[in-house]
């Protein structure tokens, strides 16, 4: 934690809005992200991430200076999306498209690059949305947040080993949905008319 998050969360202890709201401001990007990632849609992940900041306000006297602070708001936004998706057990995944600002590559635009990724970025939510909450939660905090496994582990309330296993098994049905979809769309962009060969 630098010393500036940390005189941050010091004021924001001692009732400073405004150094909240300079935490809010430095997160919000990746708790957004999380968010939008589990639930699917830009409304209920902006929602999720307004209710994960107001929890972390409130429950800031309990936060552990031993923890990175960084682990323990996507600690609360996981939880909170978890309890979110078992409460609706709907299907969780809209065809919205990321926010430009988290997929484009602003250094070099090429449209279709970006539609392509927005393409992909679509697919992949689809074929999250069959994961358990709790796995998909740990797949986004690895591989989207970079977070260690331990780092996973103490988010979610898990083992290390629980954690690894079911990054292991997420990965597996990842990859079979993923090459499922592949099979699937390459017989779909075959012309009726055409042999199986061609």
């Amino acid at each position: 934690m630098s010393e500036q998050e940390a005189l941050w969360i010091d004021k924001a202890l001692n009732g400073d809005d405004n150094a909240f709201g300079q935490l809010v401001e430095k997160y919000q990007k990746p708790v957004f992200s999380l968010c939008y990632r589990m639930l699917g849609n830009s409304s209920d992940a902006e929602d999720a991430a307004q209710e994960s900041f107001i929890r972390a306000y409130r429950f800031l006297k309990r936060y552990d200076r031993d923890r990175s602070f960084a682990t323990w708001l996507l600690s609360i936004a996981s939880h909170y999306c978890i309890d979110r998706l078992r409460k609706r057990k709907l299907d969780t995944v809209s065809t919205d498209v990321l926010p430009a600002e988290i997929i484009a590559d602003h250094h070099a635009p090429n449209p279709e690059r970006e539609y392509q990724a927005q393409e992909k970025e679509i697919l992949m939510q689809n074929l999250m949305k069959d994961l358990n909450p709790t796995d998909r939660a740990a797949l986004i905090l690895r591989y989207w947040h970079g977070y260690s496994e331990v780092e996973i582990a103490q988010a979610l309330d898990l083992t290390v080993s629980a954690v690894k296993s079911r990054l292991y098994r997420s990965r597996q049905a990842l990859a079979q949905l993923w090459l499922a979809s592949e099979r699937t769309s390459l017989i779909s962009e075959r012309r009726p008319h055409e042999s199986p060969a061609f």
